[in-house]
C-alpha cells in the first residue's frame, strides 16, 4: 500500500503564548521568528522561548521553523551564523530563509526552507532550489491552481502556500517602496505598508482617474473553499500568515483551518495529517470575527477585480445591516444578526472614511451608541468586536489530547502496565506489587478502570483500558494513580525523543535559470554574491538597499492592474480609456509614481 501524502496546518506564532495556542488549536507546525532578522522587526524571540515552544511541540508531533528571511549585510554574517547553529542546537525543525549568502557558510545539517521573499513564482527557479538542497519552497500568492500543479509536476520539494491572511500587492520580496519613500526594507523587516495609504491615480496630462482612494490596498487571502483543490495540485503545508497577530487571532484562525483540513482528510483516506493529538474547542471558530480587510482567493483561479478594498484598509468585519433610522441618541438598523452591549460597529461616512462607534445599549434593533458619530439612514454597518465571541475566546478552554490505550497485565512479579498512543508508540512498565486477592471483581474492575482512565491535565486522553483478569485482585487507588502518573510521563519522554533529519548542504555549480541579475537578487552581502557567481550569474548587481540612488527604478511589480481594475485592459474586455492619455501616475500628496503595464507578462510595475 502506497504512504499517504502528509497534510500540515502551518500556523504563526508572534510569541511564545501564540506559539501554545497554535499547538492546541490544531497547528501541525508553527513558524516564529528568531532573536534576530525574522523580517518582522517587532517580532523577534529569545533562544530561551524558542527552545521551550520545541519542547512542547515535540510532543504532538508538532514542528517549529524559525524565520531568518531578511537579507543579511556583511557586518551580520557571523551573528547569523551563530544564532543558526544555536537554533540547531535547540531542535529547531527548519529554518525559514531569503538570504542565499546563508548557503555558502559552514552550516549545521538542519533543513532550509526557501521564503516566499525568494520570489517562488516561476518553475525553473523552484528546480533550482530544488537542486541546491532546499528542503521545502514557500510559493509566491499569487500563482493559479494550474501553475501550481505545472510546479508539482516538475519537481519533487516540498510546496508550501500561503491560504489566510494579509497580502502584500508586490510580488514578495520585490517591493522596494518603503525604502524608497522612507528608508524602512521591507526586505529588511521594516516595511512601513505604503500600500495601505491613499493615492490618486493621474493620466499624462494630470487628469483625475481615480481621487484619493487606497488603490494599491488588497484584501487578505482565504483559500478556505479550495483545500481539497491545493492538496490535489501538490502543496503539502498550508500556511496562515500573521507573525504580528495576537493571541486570539492565531486561536480563531488556526482552529478554523484545523476543521477544515480535517474535513477533507476525513473523505480523503489517502491524505493524512502532519502531528498528532486531536483539539477539543471551547467556542466556535469564524474567521469574519478575526480581523480582515475583506476575502479573496486571490489568483488562484484567475484575474479578478474582487481582489482589492479601495474604501479602506482598515478591519471592517461581517456585515450587520443597513441604518433605517437616526435621531440625536440611537439608530435603528434592519439586521438578522444579534448585537450586544460593548460590541464595536463601524460605517463609510459620507467622505469615505471607516468611522467606528461603540455600542451602549441595545434594545431589539434600536442602537443607542457611545457617540452618533454622523452616522446617516442608509449606511451598511458592519461589526468589527463582537464582544460575546472576545470573551470566549478569553475564556478559552480548548485542549488537545493525543489518544491511548491502556493496558494492565499480571505479570511474574506484580503487574505489567503498556500504554499504546495512536502514533503506534508502546511503553511498558513493571510494578512489583502484591497480588491481594478482590472481594467484589466487579467493583475492582471499575475501579482500574476509573483510575486509569483519568488524565487531568496531561496532553492524553485514555480512550480505553484493558484490565486482562487483573480485576481478580485488589488495587489502591491511589497506587493505580501512580502508575498511570509514570506510565504517562514515560510516554511523554518517548515522544520527545525525537531523532532529527540530517540535511547537509553540499555546494554544487547547478547554473542559475538566469544569467544576469539585477537589484532585484536582494544581494546584501559578498556571500551571497559569491553564491550567484558560482552559479553562473555574470557580475550580479547588490540589492536595492546599496543603490546610490532609488530615483527611475522599479520599487514594485505587481499582478493587480489598475488598468484592469478601471475597466481600461483590452485583454480581458476592456475598453481603452479615450479620455485618458498614459503614461499614469500615483501620487500620496508627496510622492508621485509612475505606472508602466506590462500588457505581455500581465504585471504593473511602480516605477519611483
Amino acid at each position: 500500500m502506497a504512504s499517504r501524502k502528509i497534510i500540515e496546518l502551518l500556523a504563526p506564532a508572534k510569541n511564545l503564548i501564540c506559539g501554545r495556542a497554535a499547538i492546541s488549536h490544531g497547528a501541525d507546525a508553527i513558524y516564529i521568528g528568531g532573536p534576530k532578522f525574522g523580517a518582522r522587526e517587532d517580532a523577534g524571540n529569545s533562544l530561551h522561548d524558542i527552545e521551550k515552544l520545541v519542547e512542547e511541540a515535540q510532543i504532538f508531533g508538532v514542528k517549529v521553523y524559525v524565520a531568518l528571511n531578511t537579507i543579511l549585510y556583511d557586518s551580520e554574517l557571523e551573528d547569523a551564523r551563530q544564532q543558526i547553529k544555536n537554533l540547531y542546537e535547540i531542535g529547531v525543525d527548519a529554518l525559514i530563509i531569503q538570504d542565499m549568502g546563508i548557503l555558502e557558510m559552514d552550516l549545521p545539517p538542519i533543513a532550509l526552507h526557501a521564503s516566499t521573499q525568494l520570489h517562488n513564482y516561476l518553475s525553473g527557479h523552484i528546480k533550482f532550489l530544488e537542486a541546491v538542497h532546499f528542503k521545502r519552497a514557500v510559493l509566491a500568492r499569487e500563482l493559479s491552481i494550474d501553475q501550481i500543479r505545472d510546479i508539482r509536476s516538475q519537481t519533487t520539494i516540498e510546496l508550501e502556500a500561503f491560504v489566510h491572511g494579509s497580502l502584500c500587492v508586490s510580488f514578495s520580496g520585490r517591493c522596494y517602496l518603503s525604502h524608497a519613500i522612507g528608508g524602512r526594507s521591507a526586505n529588511r523587516g521594516a516595511c512601513a505598508q505604503p500600500c495601505r495609504k491613499r493615492y490618486t491615480l493621474y493620466d499624462a496630462d494630470k487628469k483625475v482617474i481615480s481621487a484619493d482612494q487606497h488603490l494599491l490596498s488588497l484584501k487578505d487571502m482565504n483559500q478556505s473553499g479550495s483545500i481539497k483543490e491545493l492538496a490535489e495540485a501538490g502543496i503539502q503545508s498550508f500556511k496562515i500568515e500573521g507573525r504580528l497577530k495576537e493571541v486570539d487571532y492565531v486561536k480563531n484562525i488556526t482552529a478554523f483551518y484545523r476543521k477544515k483540513i480535517d474535513a477533507f482528510l476525513e473523505d480523503q483516506p489517502e491524505f493524512q495529517a502532519a502531528s498528532t493529538g486531536k483539539s477539543y474547542l471551547s467556542f466556535e471558530a469564524n474567521p469574519t470575527k478575526s480581523f480582515n480587510r475583506g476575502a479573496t482567493d486571490y489568483f488562484l483561479h484567475g484575474r479578478s477585480k474582487e481582489i482589492v478594498s479601495f474604501e479602506s484598509p482598515k478591519f471592517l468585519g461581517e456585515l450587520v445591516g443597513d441604518v433605517t433610522q437616526v435621531t440625536t441618541k440611537y439608530f435603528e438598523i434592519k439586521s438578522a444578526l444579534e448585537i450586544a452591549n460593548n460590541d464595536g460597529l463601524v460605517f463609510i461616512s459620507a467622505s469615505g472614511e471607516s468611522v467606528g462607534i461603540k455600542v451602549n445599549i441595545t434594545e431589539r434593533n434600536r442602537i443607542f451608541p457611545d457617540k452618533m458619530n454622523g452616522i446617516y439612514s442608509g449606511a451598511k454597518v458592519y461589526r468589527n468586536y463582537d464582544h460575546l465571541f472576545q470573551q470566549q475566546l478569553k475564556a478559552d478552554l480548548t485542549v488537545r489530547k493525543i489518544a491511548v490505550k491502556i493496558e494492565i497485565a499480571e505479570s511474574d512479579d506484580g503487574f505489567e502496565l503498556t500504554a499504546l498512543d495512536e502514533s503506534g508508540i508502546v511503553v511498558t512498565s513493571e510494578y512489583n506489587l502484591p497480588k491481594n486477592p478482590a472481594r467484589d471483581i466487579l467493583k475492582s474492575k471499575e475501579t482500574i478502570t476509573h483510575q486509569l482512565t483519568k488524565s487531568g491535565d496531561t496532553p492524553y486522553f485514555v480512550s480505553g483500558v484493558e484490565t486482562n483478569g487483573t480485576e481478580k485482585f485488589f488495587f489502591q487507588a491511589s497506587v493505580l494513580n501512580s502508575m498511570r502518573r509514570d506510565l504517562l510521563e514515560r510516554i511523554t519522554e518517548a515522544r520527545k525523543k525525537k531523532i532529527k533529519t540530517q540535511i547537509s548542504i553540499e555546494p554544487n555549480i547547478i547554473p542559475y535559470p538566469d544569467k544576469e541579475i539585477g537589484f532585484e537578487g536582494n544581494i546584501g552581502n559578498q556571500l551571497a554574491r559569491q553564491f550567484y557567481v558560482r552559479h553562473g550569474v555574470e557580475n550580479p548587481e547588490m540589492a536595492f538597499e546599496k543603490q546610490p540612488d532609488p530615483h527611475g527604478k522599479t520599487v514594485m511589480t505587481t499582478k493587480h492592474c489598475l488598468k484592469f481594475q478601471m475597466g481600461f485592459c483590452p485583454k480581458f474586455g476592456g475598453q481603452k480609456p479615450l479620455n485618458f492619455s498614459e503614461p499614469f501616475s500615483l501620487n500620496d500628496g508627496i510622492n508621485e509614481l509612475r505606472l508602466d503595464f506590462d500588457c505581455l507578462r500581465c504585471v504593473m510595475k511602480v516605477i519611483y
